[in-house]
């Protein structure tokens, strides 16, 4: 299931984050990229202990807190904190799927990656290339969000990002650990959250509305998963 996510952030807030990006020290992503990804990676990153990353890592989380279009597609129950990485000059990333578990970083605990995300901090003006193309059993996927838009998508699906030829794609990316491991349960609790509310606009009986939200909280309590 691809969801994309509209005005995650502020304009205000998108300004200041950029501004704070743009004049952080970027290094080579290989520092954090594995054997196999070594091979197709080529990109720049944040360090991860970098106060930058942790001041607008934490404007994030912030704001998906409160967004209740996130909370609902991917009803999380933890949260990897966001890392932030730069494309320019023909950087790219080629197919790859994710890491199943991340160590959560100064902690001894670990997050299964359910949900990949991308929040885009350029627009696609600003750059040219840079697509985000995911590829699973919905089809194959290309996106080139605005700025302040995220997408959410399956970990276990197979992903790249396009080489960027000309100006530079900025975006936070980071994994969320959902209480619905599987999909397919999570697609049919996004379709019935998304019923309820259309219900709810239309002034639907409130009978009807709430015995429709207990059937979707009955079902959030006979799937989730610590």
């Amino acid at each position: 299931m691809i969801i994309t996510i509209p005005n995650v952030l502020t304009q205000d807030q998108l300004a200041a984050c950029r501004q704070a990006l743009s004049a952080a020290p970027w290094e080579s992503g290989l520092t954090t990229a594995g054997h196999l990804a070594a091979t197709v990676k080529s990109n720049e990153q944040l360090p991860l202990d970098h106060p930058v990353a942790r001041q607008v890592g934490e404007l994030i989380l912030q704001a998906l807190s409160a967004h209740p279009m996130f909370v609902a597609a991917t009803l999380p129950a933890r949260i990897l904190p966001p890392r932030f990485n730069r494309y320019a000059g023909g950087g790219n990333y080629g197919n790859h799927i994710d890491n199943a578990i991340f160590a959560v970083p100064g902690t001894s605990q670990r997050l299964r990656s359910d949900i990949s995300a991308t929040l885009f901090f350029s627009d696609p003006t600003d750059y040219e290339g840079g697509e985000l193309v995911i590829e699973d059993t919905f089809g194959t996927q290309h996106l080139k969000l605005p700025a302040g838009h995220m997408v959410v998508y399956p970990s276990s699906s197979l992903h790249r990002v396009n080489a960027v030829t000309q100006g530079a794609r900025l975006a936070a990316f980071f994994w969320v650990q959902s209480l619905v491991r599987e999909d397919h349960r999570r697609r049919l609790l996004w379709d019935l959250d998304q019923s309820i509310q259309g219900l709810t606009l239309q002034n639907a009986k409130p009978a009807e509305i709430a015995r429709l939200t207990g059937v979707y909280h009955n079902l959030i309590r006979e799937w989730s998963t610590p």
